[in-house]
C-alpha cells in the first residue's frame, strides 16, 4: 500500500548551526538532546558543500536531507530514505520561496528572528503531521499573510481575503461581547 510523501522535519539553522526555526513531525528523535545532536550532525556534514545556488541532497544516518543555504540561513528538509528526492526538493524550494516572499528578500538571521511567527506559520502551511500539504511558495506566503493581516489597514485598501478575515474577526468580537 502506497502512502503520501512525508517529511520527518523542517529545519532552519543559522550559520553556526544553531536553531532559528525547527519543527519535527516524527518520533525518530524522542528527546530534545537527540534533536539537537541530529541538527548539529546535519549542519557539520553539509557545512563544506556549496548549496547556495541550488538545493543539494545528502544521505545521512538512513535519512534523505535536502538543503539550501542563503546568506546566514541554512534550510533543511529531512525524510526517510524511501521518499522521493524531487518531492523533498520541491518542499524545500516552497519553504525557501515563502520565506523570501514574506521577508521581502531580506533573508538573514536577524530578519528571520524578527518574523519567526511568519516562518513557523509557513512550516505549518507546508506540512501537517509529516504529510506535505503545499509546495507553492507564493500560495504559502499568501495564506500566511492572510492569517496575519493587519486589521488596522483601512477596509477599502484591503484585498478580498484580508477584508473577509477582518470582517470575520469583527463579527467574532461582536458576537462574543
Amino acid at each position: 500500500m502506497e502512502s503520501s510523501p512525508s517529511v520527518k522535519n523542517i529545519l532552519l539553522l543559522d550559520s553556526e548551526g544553531k536553531r532559528v526555526a525547527v519543527k519535527y513531525f516524527s518520533d525518530d528523535w524522542p528527546t530534545h538532546s537527540t534533536k539537537l545532536a541530529f541538527e548539529r550532525s546535519v549542519f557539520i556534514k553539509t557545512l563544506k558543500t556549496n548549496a547556495r545556488s541550488e538545493a543539494e541532497i545528502a544521505m545521512f544516518d538512513g535519512y534523505i536531507v535536502v538543503y539550501k543555504f542563503v546568506q546566514d540561513l541554512h534550510f533543511f528538509v529531512t525524510a526517510g530514505d524511501d521518499e522521493n528526492e524531487l518531492i523533498l526538493a520541491t518542499v524545500l524550494q516552497g519553504f525557501y520561496d515563502a520565506v523570501v516572499n514574506l521577508l521581502r528578500t531580506d533573508v538573514e538571521k536577524r530578519t528571520a528572528l524578527e518574523n519567526l511567527d511568519l516562518i513557523l506559520l509557513c512550516i505549518d502551511e507546508i506540512v501537517d503531521g509529516g504529510i506535505i500539504l503545499e509546495t507553492d511558495g507564493s500560495a504559502i506566503a499568501g495564506k500566511v499573510a492572510t492569517n496575519t493581516a493587519d486589521s488596522s489597514v483601512a477596509f477599502s485598501e484591503q484585498n478580498i481575503s484580508q477584508a473577509l478575515a477582518t470582517a470575520r474577526d469583527h463579527f467574532a468580537r461582536s458576537f462574543l461581547q
